[in-house]
């Protein structure tokens, strides 16, 4: 069982996305945070993605001049691109989706807790020093100049884990490296 040892805290990291169908990547630094002597660990409760276009004010109807659709993910081991959702490392993943024709936006956020906490204490476990971030789009107005701007807040927290909890995750992790 996690004992927590700090209160929720959130990092954040965002991505520019200036070409279309190219994977884009970035890292959010976990190592002050976790240290394997200690079982440390963080928690992560949740992941939040705000799009933004070139700039914080601009509409993303503008930012786009064909029908998109964007992909971002947040995974704890570093995969080289997008996963599919039975990969282990995939900690949370997100899809924003633009209708350019009928002027219609949705979008959609997924996160994968791991099932060692109980009722508020569920999230993500993390004893890996990074987070890997990966996102990709279409239909971005390049000729014009354009960029998509992905915010990526992650809500987490500090625990120690008891030693069998921490071997699981870390095994797991390593197992999910194969």
């Amino acid at each position: 069982m996690a004992t927590k040892k700090t209160s929720m805290f959130t990092l954040t990291e965002r991505l520019t996305l200036t070409a279309n169908s190219t994977a884009t990547t970035a890292t959010i630094d976990l190592a002050s945070y976790v240290d394997v002597a200690d079982r440390q660990a963080i928690q992560v409760h949740s992941v939040d993605f705000i799009y933004q276009g070139s700039t914080a004010g601009e509409v993303l109807q503008v930012t786009f001049n064909a029908d998109s659709e964007t992909s971002i993910q947040v995974t704890d081991l570093n995969r080289g691109g997008l996963v599919f959702a039975n990969d282990r490392a995939l900690v949370a993943s997100g899809q924003l989706n633009l209708d350019h024709t009928n002027n219609t936006l949705s979008s959609d956020a997924d996160m994968y807790p791991d099932n060692y906490g109980k009722g508020s204490d569920d999230g993500r476990y993390v004893v890996n020093d990074q987070l890997y971030l990966t996102a990709q789009t279409t239909g971005l107005d390049t000729a014009g100049g354009k960029s998509l701007n992905i915010t990526v807040r992650v809500n987490c927290s500090v625990v120690s884990l008891g030693a069998k909890d921490f071997m699981a995750i870390a095994i797991q992790s390593t197992a999910a490296d194969n």
